[in-house]
């Protein structure tokens, strides 16, 4: 007798209920124990398989559940089956079975060994069917981290079928941030622990849909302690969590908004408290009089208002007078400078745009003329505002209509417009560098500032009212101007007007450390040359200077202070810093002075003697 004929023997004389099953799972073989329990004979049984024994139900588990976890694992441990004799007797078993397969993979057959358990089969069969039908999502993992069973709910939330998923490890559903966290060994050692306790995870349906879950453990032991299963309960919070997180999303966009009307409140605040006057118009000048008579005419209407003047004489402060004295005066005024505004950002900046509408756009956002919506907008330096750009400003003036930037919707606005420019907007128009038909609609009602050099004694009213108001805000000492000062004020051209003066005094407050102020020290490039005495002063008294030369001294001073910033007119070294001035300031100064930076290898300017125009 040979080897195998004593292996087949002993098999089948084995007192266990053993059966081979071959690679499509039909019975080859079976003891005579198991063969003489359910009632077959050795050659009915190979076109049986196992389920064509069971009950319909365990069928479908047989089917659905411990084939495939047999295919991926080559092992069964224990699994619950009732098989029924051919007399019709329902046998209660649990089944163990392997896979036996060659050195190379090959397969050879599968052994199953059968123990029949009567009611503890019965018991762990009812238990797996309340397990499957629980509503909750449970799945169960051996040492592994391979899924040996798994509930209903828990297929149906993830869109899988049983054999789908039975026999695979657990980290194959998991998204890719938990999938990481749990690679490399970490999954078996979380397994050996044995505990989880609401530890968040997420899971791929095989839709794609990411769930998030936060999942509880509790571990199945041997004698020895060792972990060799799992249970795992997850609680789906996906909607919870997105909920949770558009809440946050709508704090974050609620303190946004928030602190950008903050913002715009602030601006709003700071535009009503203008730092060129306080807020104040100071002087009684005819001029002056003649201005404010304008003011008060066309401040009830609602005509569009053109404010005319050289830099620095005050048209913002006009233009707020108009405002608070007209119906809108509870509406806002909405500043706008024009010359500040690149080129690509008119139309955003002008009407707003909506996200997305261009790259940068991250979020929507309002236009000055909405933000101005009820009161008035200020359109600073409006001879800057592109000639392709102003068909866009004269149609929400006429129509009162625009459109944001990338959206489709008009909107409807009502703002009254004043204007103000120290350009010659009539020579623009003839040079086509200004739209006629805006130029008509913008100076409905035209005003002209006069420039300070014109007002008279109105400059030692503004010098006066500004050192007050300095030294409030600077805490110092209060200050007095000398009446060698007072004539020096007024005899001043003032080139940059009530802007110049008002950063002369200031400049003057700092410098100044007794009662009288220190003019000297902020208008060096005036009194540090040598004064003209007048022919009909007394010996010792302080000697002036003709306008000629004021004019002169200025070209002189100002030419040197270019030269030693090198021609750079602003930045911390450049000649505005050292003369005290803003650069605004500075480089209308040169224009006036007709001072040029000169070409390389060109002789430097001459200053040249002339009256100042």
């Amino acid at each position: 007798m040979t080897i195998e004929s004593n292996y087949q023997w002993l098999f089948r004389r084995s007192p266990a209920l053993i059966v081979l099953l071959n690679e499509e799972g039909f019975f080859v073989d079976a003891s005579d124990s198991w063969l003489k329990r359910f009632g077959y004979g050795r050659e009915e049984i190979t076109n049986m398989r196992p389920q064509d024994l069971a009950t319909k139900e365990v069928a479908k588990i047989i089917t659905e559940e411990y084939l495939p976890m047999l295919r991926r694992t080559g092992r069964l441990q224990g699994v619950p089956v009732d098989l029924v004799t051919r007399g019709g007797e329902r046998v209660d078993c649990l089944a163990t079975a392997i896979v036996d397969r060659t050195d190379e993979g090959d397969y050879l057959r599968t052994v199953a060994v059968y123990t029949e358990l009567g009611l503890q089969a019965r018991l762990e069969q009812h238990y797996r069917g309340l397990y499957r039908a629980t509503p909750a999502l449970l799945h169960t993992v051996d040492s592994h981290g391979r899924i040996i069973h798994v509930s209903d709910r828990w297929l149906q939330t993830l869109g899988y079928r049983r054999e789908d998923v039975l026999g695979r490890s657990i980290t194959d559903f998991m998204g890719p941030e938990t999938r990481l966290t749990l690679g490399g060994g970490k999954l078996e050692d979380v397994i050996a622990h044995g505990e989880l306790e609401n530890e968040p995870r997420t899971y791929v349906a095989k839709s794609g849909e990411v769930l998030e879950v936060v999942v509880s453990a509790t571990a199945d032991r041997d004698p020895s302690g060792a972990v060799v299963a799992l249970l795992v309960a997850s609680t789906n919070v996906t909607a919870r969590n997105r909920a949770e997180r558009q809440l946050r999303a709508a704090f974050e966009e609620n303190a946004r908004l928030r602190a950008e009307l903050e913002r715009e409140r602030d601006y709003l605040r700071e535009e009503v408290q203008v730092s060129m006057n306080y807020g104040r118009i100071i002087g009684e000048s005819p001029p002056l009089k003649k201005m404010l008579a304008r003011i008060e005419a066309v401040a009830q209407t609602s005509a569009s208002v053109l404010i005319e003047g050289e830099s620095g004489v005050g048209k913002e402060l006009v233009a707020h007078a108009i405002h608070a004295r007209s119906p809108r005066s509870q509406g806002p005024l909405v500043k706008v400078n024009c010359a500040s505004i690149p080129h690509e950002l008119f139309e955003s900046e002008f009407f707003g745009h909506v996200k997305g509408a261009f790259t940068g756009a991250v979020r929507d956002r309002v236009g000055r003329f909405e933000l101005a919506d009820g009161g008035t907008i200020f359109l600073d330096e409006v001879g800057e505002i592109p000639l392709d750009l102003q068909s866009k400003l004269l149609r929400v003036l006429q129509e009162s209509e625009y459109e944001r930037v990338g959206d489709d919707r008009t909107h409807s606005v009502d703002v009254r417009v004043i204007a103000a420019t120290n350009r010659d907007l009539e020579q623009a128009v003839a040079e086509g560098k200004f739209r006629e038909d805006l130029f008509y609609r913008l100076s409905v009602f035209p005003i002209e500032v006069p420039p300070l050099r014109e007002r008279g004694d109105d400059v030692l009213q503004i010098a006066s009212h500004f050192l007050e108001r300095t030294c409030q805000e600077f805490g110092h000492r209060p200050l007095t101007l000398s009446k060698q000062q007072a004539v020096l004020l007024k005899r001043y051209q003032w080139p940059g007007n009530i802007r110049e003066l008002k950063n002369v005094i200031e400049r003057a407050v700092i410098l100044s450390r007794g009662k009288v102020l220190r003019l000297d020290l902020a208008m060096s490039d005036i009194l540090n040359s040598a004064a003209v005495t007048e022919t009909n002063e007394p010996e010792g008294a302080a000697r002036l200077m003709t306008e000629a030369e004021l004019f002169d001294l200025e070209r002189k001073n100002t030419l040197l202070a270019l030269e030693r910033a090198q021609w750079r007119v602003s930045g911390p070294d450049g000649a505005a810093k050292l003369l005290g001035v803003k650069p605004t300031t500075l480089a209308d100064r040169m224009k006036k002075l007709k001072l040029r930076k000169p070409a390389v290898g060109s002789p430097r300017p001459v200053p040249e003697r002339r009256r100042p125009a």
